[in-house]
């Protein structure tokens, strides 16, 4: 598991204009962060999963936070204007958070996009992986994320509680 055991405070700049903090969560029973950036494939091969599961659940009060902490300097594609257009385009219905400083990628111990943390009600982390066992949809057997949500819904220990991530590198400052 995670070096991290609940959920860090944080207060990131969204791509929908307002500041998000952790506070801002309190009511969800469940809240993932997902590492996540504009340009490595393997987000852009899960992005559609990770919003399809914002979409089922929303009803059920579970909220998907996706947090970008790449460098920008170094990968242009990962700026904040580019997240705006990245989100608008996609249609992302979770919310998409900008850490430039690197702080929150830093605490959660984050290596890789996408990588999924997911905290129960009382902001202990249950779940820390990959969304799911495979880059291409149609093959898919072991759904992670959606097991780790069901599972801390349901005040539950996941089957799986943490997995290797799947993806490209978090791209630090040098």
């Amino acid at each position: 598991m995670s070096v991290i055991e609940t959920a860090p405070a944080f207060d990131l700049p969204g791509v929908d204009g307002r500041s998000h903090s952790l506070e801002e969560y309190t009511d969800a029973p469940v809240l993932v962060l997902v590492q996540s950036c504009n340009h490595c494939p393997y987000v852009l091969a899960w992005e559609g999963r990770i919003d399809a599961l914002q979409r089922e659940y929303a009803d059920r009060g579970i909220r998907i936070v996706a947090i970008n902490s790449n460098d920008a300097a170094a990968y242009p594609v990962d700026s904040f204007e580019n997240m705006v257009e990245h989100a608008r385009e996609a249609g992302y219905s979770f919310d998409y958070l900008y850490d430039e400083s690197q702080e929150i990628a830093r605490v959660l111990g984050s290596e890789r996009t996408p990588e999924a943390f997911v905290f129960d009600a009382d902001r202990r982390l249950v779940y820390h992986g990959a969304v799911d066992d495979n880059r291409e949809e149609v093959e898919v057997t072991t759904h992670y994320l959606r097991d780790a949500i069901e599972a801390a819904l349901a005040g539950e220990t996941p089957p799986v509680a943490d997995t290797p991530p799947v993806g490209c590198t978090v791209k630090w400052r040098s």
